[in-house]
């Protein structure tokens, strides 16, 4: 009788196991599936379809490509405390680059979906002021395209808006 009420008292503490398996899996579930519901919730939709179209003309690409190169021209981008994008263009030499017609699409790369298109004019010291500021806080992407003397160049460049 006393070995019988010894057993009941001296219990396994790994009866606890199936119980604390099957709770890690359900957090697991929960987690992955938080993580999901976020990834989806706030993608952007910046993908694109048009692959097929592109490798298509792939060959003038690379030549658009190689004309830009051989312009030399540098761009640099930076924001103004007040959320106006700076852009900051130079020749091949370092030279402030003047005269050029400047364009650019902003878009958000993270966060709720958001476009704005500026437009930017010459200051004194040879760079380009956006004519408005980016209406929200955050990192944009400047898809830029200058002009000048019938010269083309595109590059996209990364700002934060603080």
């Amino acid at each position: 009788m006393r070995r019988i009420i010894e057993r009941e008292t001296a219990r396994s503490p790994w009866r606890f196991f199936p119980l604390a398996t099957a709770g890690a899996l359900v957090l697991v579930m929960v987690v992955n599936a938080g993580m999901v519901w976020s990834a989806l919730s706030t993608f952007p939709g910046a993908a694109q379809n048009d692959g097929f179209d592109e490798s298509n003309a792939y060959n003038q690409i690379l030549a658009a490509v190689e004309r830009q190169n051989a312009l030399g021209w540098q761009v640099a981008a930076d924001t103004l405390s007040n959320g106006r994008a700076v852009l900051h263009l130079k020749d091949r030499n370092g030279q402030p680059l003047t005269g050029a017609k400047i364009e650019a699409n902003a878009i958000r790369p993270i966060g709720p979906a958001h476009a704005t298109r500026l437009q930017f004019l010459p200051t004194e010291d040879g760079s380009y002021l956006a004519d408005m500021a980016l209406p929200l806080r955050g990192q944009w992407d400047l898809m830029v395209h200058a002009v000048r003397a019938g010269q083309e160049y595109r590059v996209t460049r990364r700002v934060l808006v603080k």
